[in-house]
């Protein structure tokens, strides 16, 4: 199925919903607790419209506007694809593992989110540049990004780890939404400069409800500058879900700013490829900018100190987890004879060598300077921050005092 890129339609609503209100002689009086509740229900028991391409039973499936995106594609690119879903996976899982024995800070997993950022990563000419949040793993193996160069900051012992102009990546960001600022901004200079590039930027369904996004909008399509954003709508913003914070679907948010949205199947790594290339295509066109929803479920907890089982239940992760994207995969190159076991058998190989590789790297990261956190604080130094530096040497040699003792 394929939503209407060109105009919002009116959400769904109950009988109850549709009413909303009770008369009285002085107007209207808000039935909020009832139409909430009724329209909580119907959605979550409506199917979206979306952009789809493999069924999650592996079936592939036409579409007239979106096909010609991945026609040319090849049994050895869709192995390719199901590769880096599998080693992103790998990756990911070894990462919380090691978070959990303690030799990460924190994790932010991408498990169930492979396709949306495989997809869509893939999508990306080298020229194209990358604004990720701080869970798009996937993306950074599209771009080139060693795996353990994401975990340094995690284990506390840089800020970022990799160059961004390399790999026209970007650091992670913390700061939830800002990057679309920051992506908005560069491509706009893009634009000025004449470069045939683009760029993209991603977020979640929570970030969507930050000014940062509102305003990244306001000047993308303002100034029609060469950007794509791409929302992972997981559908939980930590233990908020998405229709306490929206009465529309999140793609639609695109048409009250002056440019096109569209919904695809994050779970579905066809299609992202498809839809991401051709929003890719608009902007470097001189089109302007996109809304890019990817529909997905994050399937575990939103960072390894959450605990999802607080505020969702089994049945909808289970739910989810019979589409998951891998699996989608697997089934169709099956199918189609695209792969065989042995395949399979050597990616698992390859697979378990990279956990190897993971762990062994980060448990060989040396701890960071202690006397790192004084420096570029001011461009010329500051007394403040010398004193400050003296009494933490202080306190530091304080140790080795009692250590001698």
């Amino acid at each position: 199925m394929t939503v209407d890129s060109s105009a919002a339609s009116e959400p769904r609503r109950s009988a109850a919903g549709k009413a909303g209100t009770t008369g009285s002689k002085t107007g209207t009086k808000r039935t909020t607790s009832r139409t909430s509740t009724s329209r909580t229900a119907t959605r979550k028991s409506a199917e979206p419209e979306l952009v789809q391409l493999l069924t999650p039973e592996g079936k592939r499936v036409k579409n007239a506007e979106y096909d010609a995106y991945v026609a040319g594609i090849t049994p050895e690119e869709l192995r390719g694809l199901y590769r880096d879903m599998v080693l992103t996976r790998r990756f990911d899982a070894e990462a919380t593992a090691l978070q959990r024995q303690g030799e990460l800070g924190l994790w932010a997993s991408l498990l169930g989110q492979e396709a949306a950022q495989i997809g869509s990563g893939r999508a990306t000419r080298q020229d194209d540049y990358v604004f990720p949040t701080y869970r798009e793993h996937g993306v950074a193996w599209c771009r080139g990004v060693d795996p353990t160069n994401l975990l340094g900051m995690f284990r506390g012992v840089n800020h970022g780890g990799w160059d961004p102009n390399s790999n026209n990546f970007h650091l992670y960001t913390i700061v939830i939404g800002s990057q679309t600022l920051h992506a908005t901004g560069y491509a706009m200079g893009v634009a000025k400069d004449g470069a045939d590039s683009a760029v993209i930027a991603y977020f979640g369904d929570g970030a969507s409800s930050q000014g940062d996004v509102a305003e990244s909008f306001t000047f993308a399509a303002v100034y029609n500058a060469p950007v794509v954003f791409f929302c992972q709508n997981n559908q939980w913003a930590i233990s908020e879900p998405t229709e306490k914070q929206t009465r529309v679907p999140l793609y639609q948010r695109a048409q009250g700013f002056g440019f096109p949205g569209v919904r695809v199947d994050g779970n579905d790594v066809l299609a992202c490829l498809a839809v991401t290339k051709w929003a890719l295509e608009r902007a470097r066109s001189g089109e302007g900018p996109t809304l890019v929803e990817a529909y997905t479920y994050r399937m575990g907890a939103h960072t390894t100190s959450d605990d999802p089982t607080r505020y969702r239940g089994d049945e909808e992760r289970l739910a989810w987890e019979a589409k998951d994207p891998i699996l989608r995969l697997h089934r169709y190159l099956e199918a189609s004879n695209h792969a065989d076991e042995g395949f399979f058998a050597e990616l698992e190989t390859e697979s378990e060598a990279l956990g190897r590789r993971v762990r062994e790297a980060v448990r060989a990261m040396p701890d960071p300077d202690d006397f790192a956190i004084f420096e570029n604080v001011y461009a010329d130094g500051h007394t403040l921050v010398d004193e400050e530096r003296a009494q933490f040497a202080a306190y530091q040699a304080s140790f080795a005092d009692v250590e001698g003792v």
